[in-house]
Order: structure tokens, then C-alpha cells, then sequence
């Protein structure tokens, strides 16, 4: 059977999006590095996970506009995470805790940016 295409499934984009954004920046605040394999990486288990598919070139955008967010956008927004927030940030299944205010606050930037 073919997947749906993200656009298909309504709010499906504003949270890989999120999803990339809290990835690569639990990524950095571990690292002290930007890792755009990481996005990638987390792009494809999202998408897997979820059922659905993104032709590659938007993908890419996305990734991009993941790591544009992380870098600049969450500090403007007063959205800081610290190592003892990460573990917080995603479930025990390495999906997003909705219910941590870092996610939720990262939720809003993500549907504002899209």
C-alpha cells in the first residue's frame, strides 16, 4: 500500500518539523556540534514511524529550515535548552513529549515558521 503524502495528514508538517527542531538541538546542547546527518537520520525514522512520505527536495527544505530554527530562532523566542532538559523533550519511544512546555514552545515557533 502507498503511503500519504505529509501534506494529506493535517498538522503532519509542523510536527516533523518540530520533531527535527528538537532532535538537532538536543543534538547541539549534547555535542557542541550542528549535525545535519542527525536531521536527516531523524527525517527518515519520522517519516517511517508515521507512515507517510515528502518527495526528498522538500525534505531538504524542511531539514533547512529545522536547522535555521535551532540555531537562531529558538534562542530570539527566549526557547533554551539545557542537558537536563533533553531527556524531557522526547517520550521513551523517541517521540515528542507534548506535554513539556520546551515542545509545546517549540511547537508554536515550528507552525509560525510554516
Amino acid at each position: 500500500m502507498d503511503k500519504l503524502d505529509i501534506d494529506e495528514v493535517p498538522g503532519t508538517r509542523a510536527d516533523l518539523l518540530c520533531f527535527l527542531v528538537a532532535t538537532v538541538t538536543a543534538s547541539h546542547t549534547l555535542t557542541r556540534e550542528w549535525r545535519i546527518d542527525h536531521v536527516v537520520e531523524s527525517s527518515r525514522l519520522w517519516l517511517a514511524r508515521s507512515g507517510v512520505s515528502m518527495h526528498w527536495l522538500n525534505r531538504v527544505v524542511l531539514g533547512q529550515l529545522a536547522m535555521k530554527i535551532a540555531k537562531r530562532e529558538l534562542k530570539a523566542a527566549g526557547i533554551a535548552v539545557r542537558q537536563s532538559d533533553v531527556q524531557v523533550l522526547f517520550t521513551g519511544e523517541m517521540r515528542l513529549n507534548h506535554a513539556s512546555a520546551v515542545v509545546q514552545k517549540m511547537m508554536k515557533l515550528c507552525k509560525q515558521s510554516l
